[in-house]
């Protein structure tokens, strides 16, 4: 899989994504104030045939040396692209593309999926002038054609050759099917459900012939096969696009769940405002790629001005070696980040191993509940349930300890085995609930799940959680209260106020997390940004601790960033990068954004 560089130390604002609904409703909008359908995909077509000879370029550019001979390829070569359209307005756009391609001296060959033979059929009174390729006419004739077929009369009337899928599919290896380019146009936004028959065929005879031909795959508005609305991929059917060229507003499923995968590099092509009229379309969720720039400390503090974390589990239950690991973890993640002290209520089994590892944090026995107690009333923030345990002991402490720290009014992070509790809780119909949720209403307290972990808070299957992450960790926050992460591909980040809520995606880090403890060092990177109670609040923010969290991940995988770029031997890679070895870029991702602050 392509890592692509997201890495920079240049502020980037955050990216406005939007679901399929939306977009309707957004288009309609536009033609309710007089805008013609057919114009826009024109339009959207012309940019987008602009965009493809650029990314073209960029690659050949990339690919070789800028010999003379090379240079001569360029002038005497001529472009190929292969373009796959469907039947609905998708198919359309590639059809319009065809032809300005075309235009510009590409060689273009269309192959059509779904389509019958009396689909490619129109009326003399529709036809016009081949040698002129007189788009105008044919955009005024006959209002009642739709504008898919209105782009199709268009492609035709300028000789853009095409075949029929279900006629060359036995040949893939044809001359007809080898390209420089491939551009898929076979489904929109619309589509819910997975890709069969003809289809099904189709997707996957466009990636084979995109590996085989060594060719630049780019997605027309969205890879045919990705839920725009979720991001969700069905049985693994999808174009896999190197770019993806997105029109009218970012579709949110690009960066979530399997669209990560799948949608390559996007480029925006607005084509309308996200206010027409009187109405102003909000999005579902914003992209946030880069953090906020940290402010440099004072001169005249101590240890006691960056907040005390105490990190509550590191249990040992009868029977097992427990999970001291996970404690350890989230400590030296919370140090990593800043936090001026660190006390770690875990097993006495695990003290030794803990100071060896972290000799600038204090540990207590984390089943001595009056001193645990006393801990969290002078503690700034309490982060719970790494390592907990999930016996009833285990449950019986999480329940003191929570009502300890709401009682204190501490922010509370919970992860882990703490969520494990609040869903049986949950099925209980234990008080705490309740409790937790008002508590949340005026104070800090922030959950970090996966999808399975959501799942037991939910009462609902994985699959479920993972149809809908959007919907998921909207009733996460209904339910319990707080903000909240769901951690995945794309991690979903929910920040509640008062009287509104808002969702992030991240759009940093890489699968290389995907590794036992990374979790317990979210958590420490949440507590630590909490406990410093200097930064402002945007800067101490749980959508702050996910991005930070994200970049070190990057900074560990890929030499080609800026983050990196002086510092090679932090280079670990996505096979083998580890959670413990986290907290140093951690570190080195929070003085890279003190420094670029202004």
């Amino acid at each position: 899989m392509q890592i692509h560089n997201h890495l920079s130390i240049n502020k980037k604002h955050p990216i406005s994504l939007y679901s399929s609904k939306q977009l309707y409703a957004m288009e309609q909008a536009w033609f309710d104030e007089g805008h013609d359908s057919f114009g826009l995909m024109q339009q959207a077509a012309w940019q987008m045939a602009k965009h493809i000879e650029q990314l073209y370029e960029k690659k050949y550019l990339n690919r070789q040396s800028l010999t003379s001979v090379n240079f001569s390829h360029r002038h005497n070569h001529q472009y190929r692209v292969s373009i796959w359209v469907g039947k609905g307005n998708n198919g359309g756009d590639g059809w319009l593309i065809s032809y300005y391609l075309k235009q510009a001296g590409w060689q273009v060959q269309i192959v059509t999926v779904g389509f019958e033979d009396s689909d490619f059929n129109y009326s003399d009174s529709d036809q016009v002038n081949s040698d002129k390729s007189d788009t105008t006419a044919i955009s005024n004739s006959k209002s009642s054609i739709k504008d898919a077929q209105k782009a199709l009369q268009i492609a035709r009337s300028a000789n853009c050759n095409y075949e029929r899928f279900e006629d060359s599919q036995n040949d893939l290896r044809s001359t007809a099917l080898q390209a420089d380019v491939y551009i898929d146009a076979l489904f929109g936004i619309g589509l819910d459900r997975t890709p069969y028959g003809i289809y099904k065929q189709a997707i996957g005879a466009f990636n084979e012939l995109v590996d085989q031909n060594n060719g630049l795959a780019i997605a027309v508005d969205i890879p045919s096969g990705v839920v725009a609305s979720t991001g969700e991929v069905f049985d693994r059917i999808a174009i896999q696009a190197d770019e993806t060229l997105c029109l009218i507003a970012r579709k949110f499923g690009l960066h979530t769940k399997d669209g990560v995968d799948y949608s390559g590099q996007v480029t925006d092509i607005p084509l309308i405002p996200y206010q027409v009229g009187n109405v102003e379309f909000e999005p579902v969720a914003k992209l946030i790629t880069a953090g906020q720039d940290l402010r440099p400390r004072r001169q005249n503090s101590y240890k006691g001005s960056y907040g005390h974390v105490l990190v509550i589990g590191g249990n040992r239950v009868d029977g097992s070696q427990g999970m001291g690991g996970a404690a350890i973890l989230s400590a030296s993640s919370s140090m990593a980040a800043g936090a001026g002290k660190i006390t770690v209520a875990c097993h006495e089994a695990f003290h030794n191993a803990l100071l060896t590892s972290l000799p600038d944090a204090m540990t207590i026995n984390l089943h001595d509940t009056q001193g645990v107690q006393h801990l969290i009333k002078a503690a700034s923030v309490v982060a719970i349930g790494m390592g907990l345990g999930r016996d009833n002991k285990a449950q019986a402490l999480f329940v003191n300890y929570i009502q300890t720290a709401m009682t204190a009014e501490k922010p509370i992070v919970v992860d882990a085995d703490g969520l494990y509790h609040l869903a049986s809780l949950q099925r209980q119909s234990h008080t705490l609930i309740a409790q937790l949720r008002e508590y949340s209403i005026n104070n800090e307290v922030f959950l970090t799940p996966h999808s399975g972990e959501a799942a037991k808070l939910l009462d609902k299957k994985i699959q479920e959680i993972e149809s809908d992450r959007l919907s998921a960790i909207k009733l996460c926050a209904q339910t319990y209260g707080g903000n909240w992460v769901l951690k995945g591909a794309g991690s979903l980040v929910l920040e509640s106020d008062i009287d509104q809520e808002q969702v992030y995606v991240c759009g940093v880090g890489n699968a290389g997390m995907a590794t036992a403890g990374m979790g317990d060092v979210l958590s420490g990177v949440i507590a630590g940004l909490l406990a410093q109670q200097d930064l402002a609040s945007e800067m101490r923010s749980l959508h702050q601790a996910v991005v930070i969290h994200a970049l070190a991940g990057d900074i560990l995988v890929s030499q080609t960033n800026q983050y990196n770029s002086d510092h090679g031997n932090l280079l670990i890679g996505q096979r083998g990068l580890q959670a413990q070895d986290m907290p140093v870029a951690i570190r080195h991702v929070m003085q890279l954004m003190m420094n670029t602050y202004n």
